[in-house]
């Protein structure tokens, strides 16, 4: 990894993507100061916020100037340039991106904020055209126009898109089958009581839910196949698939930085070449020891690591962030996590009305390791502080419904 930040004084700076990670960097340069000149290139200009995509704008409650991450005026008063094109190249030595209408950017430093594509199905007709994703607003777009009542659609992959989906289409009258590998998904998220309590609400409001494998698509004149390696075939109007992403290394790669699942980083988001930093889905630390951590993909690591990236990039001291964060929202309940669910430990359960609404999971010397929730934001902050702080709680009181976990953090 590339030493410290030499702190030579900035005049511009250029993010390559628009996504929440692009425009945190963007918003926090400006709040630490920096004054010189800020540009953010992406294909659709002015930045927009993802999650909506399965849930509000996919409903049509929101529109798409509600999810911009700003309005136009506040790029125009913060002296942010949007540059509306693709990147195709980028030049290091030079701190140079090229775009493919052949326009070139050139600045003191840039940052890879490239995000990711959708991971497509690696079984024949995963690569149909016909085959739906959901990565931005024109893929939701399409998503809805083929949600009629009565209209049948598949979902392959019951993870926090793919739940976020059935649930979405529900109200337009559609049929929906979710078919996923595993029963049940997010245990490594939300642990193992909660998955059951969140996978078995989709039969319950009339989701088809099937536990399988997919081996191909196909397409007729009557529409999509799935055929499934139990020897099923399911039968759909439309095709979604939801399976996570593959991070978009291209840039970097071509030109010759340092790649594996994510362009490395160190821990202040510098790739290996002084002038190029990433942030966000498409980035992975490396630490000093050679250490690849996990690459993270959740709204709130985009921002973190955009706020870092600015104050690597102004030479001032790196924030500190808590324990990483999620959320997720299906069938009118909204889910939270917090910390890590898959270590070795022991798992405590927090029950309300007989079911399983907060599970905790201590690491083998008692401490609080992660916590998952149903509709319990406030045990879910609370459970944070508790990690952060490294403080040691009873596993009774942990589990006892009757004690505010916020009294446990003091």
């Amino acid at each position: 990894m590339a030493p410290a930040n030499d702190v030579t004084p900035l005049n511009s700076i250029t993010i390559v993507g628009g996504g929440m990670s692009g425009f945190s960097l963007a918003k926090e340069l400006r709040s630490r100061g920096f004054q010189g000149e800020l540009t953010i290139i992406d294909p659709a200009g002015i930045p927009y916020d993802r999650p909506p995509l399965s849930k509000d704008y996919l409903l049509g409650s929101r529109g798409a100037k509600d999810i911009e991450l700003a309005a136009a005026e506040w790029f125009t008063e913060n002296r942010v340039t949007v540059v509306t094109g693709r990147a195709t190249a980028l030049r290091p030595d030079e701190a140079t991106v090229v775009l493919d209408d052949g326009r070139e950017i050139t600045g003191d430093k840039v940052v890879l904020a490239t995000g990711g594509a959708a991971r497509r199905l690696a079984i024949p007709g995963g690569d149909l055209d016909s085959v739906l994703e959901l990565r931005t607003r024109e893929d939701a777009d399409k998503l809805r126009s083929a949600l009629k009542p009565g209209a049948r659609l598949a979902i392959i992959g019951a993870g926090l898109i793919g739940a976020e989906v059935a649930s979405s289409a529900l109200p337009f009258g559609a049929e929906v089958v979710l078919i996923d590998p595993v029963d049940p998904p997010l245990v490594p998220a939300v642990g193992h009581e909660l998955a059951r309590l969140l996978h078995d609400m989709h039969p319950e409001r009339g989701v088809e839910v099937v536990t399988g494998v997919p081996t191909s698509i196909t397409r007729d004149s009557q529409g999509h196949h799935v055929a499934m390696a139990s020897g099923e075939t399911i039968d759909a109007d439309a095709v979604l698939v939801g399976i996570g992403i593959i991070p978009e290394t291209g840039l970097a790669e071509d030109a010759g930085l340092a790649t594996d699942n994510g362009t490395l980083v160190d821990e202040s988001q510098r790739t290996a070449h002084p002038n190029v930093y990433a942030v966000g889905d498409s980035s992975r630390i490396r630490l000093a020891d050679g250490t690849l951590l996990r690459r993270a993909e959740h709204w709130e690591h985009a921002v973190n690591t955009g706020a870092t990236a600015a104050a690597a990039l102004l030479g001032q001291e790196l924030p500190k962030h808590g324990a990483s964060w999620f959320w997720s929202d299906r069938h009118g309940v909204h889910v939270e996590g917090v910390g890590s669910m898959t270590g070795e430990g022991t798992t405590i359960v927090r029950e309300k009305d007989g079911e399983p609404s907060v599970v905790f999971r201590l690491d083998p010397s008692g401490y609080l390791a992660g916590c998952a929730a149903v509709d319990g934001g406030l045990s879910v902050r609370a459970a944070r502080r508790l990690i952060d702080r490294r403080i040691l709680v009873e596993p009774q009181k942990l589990a006892d419904p009757t004690i505010d976990l916020k009294k446990l953090t003091k």
